[in-house]
């Protein structure tokens, strides 16, 4: 891994996609991540069939959870993200709450506590979808979240989310 004066960072990522071929998506993002020089997936979770959540849309989408370790810095992972879900057909002038081919957040980058006008880490959204936190828990249950020091485990029983989040494999 390139940047190995840096320190390596656990980093987890949320993927969904409501929009076209999702599993496609799914796949496709996946593996243009794990090709960003000075990154490495470690884990991957099932697929999930999710509700839903506060977005107006009939379509379900299919959510994952991505584990990588990186040396790249959090802003630059955003960058690159951000140019995968630009080359995959999502427009970079982004509405809330429509559709998307892909959509790729950065949910926690090592202990680290984020807070500019591009990036907030952890995810300030997380805690409370279930369609992140269920993918997240199959692979990181016992992570803590740097910012309130409960588990993702423990998290996700105390979610208050009622949507529908069905494993896929």
């Amino acid at each position: 891994m390139q940047g190995s004066n840096s320190k390596i960072k656990k980093v987890y990522l949320s993927l969904g996609s409501n929009w076209g071929d999702r599993a496609s998506y799914i796949s496709s993002a996946i593996k243009r991540i794990d090709k960003i020089e000075g990154v490495r997936i470690a884990a991957a979770s099932s697929r999930y069939l999710t509700e839903p959540f506060d977005i107006d849309t009939s379509e379900w989408f299919i959510n994952c959870a991505v584990e990588i370790e990186t040396s790249l810095p959090a802003s630059e992972l955003l960058d690159r993200f951000i140019t995968i879900e630009s080359e995959m057909g999502r427009p970079l002038i982004r509405k809330k709450k429509m559709p998307r081919s892909i959509d790729i957040d950065i949910l926690l980058y090592g202990d680290d506590i984020i807070s500019t006008d591009s990036l907030i880490i952890p995810h300030s959204e997380m805690c409370r979808r279930k369609f992140v936190l269920v993918p997240l828990a199959e692979i990181a249950s016992e992570v803590v979240h740097p910012g309130n020091g409960l588990t993702i485990k423990e998290l996700l029983e105390r979610c208050e989310d009622k949507s529908k989040v069905i494993k896929q494999g």
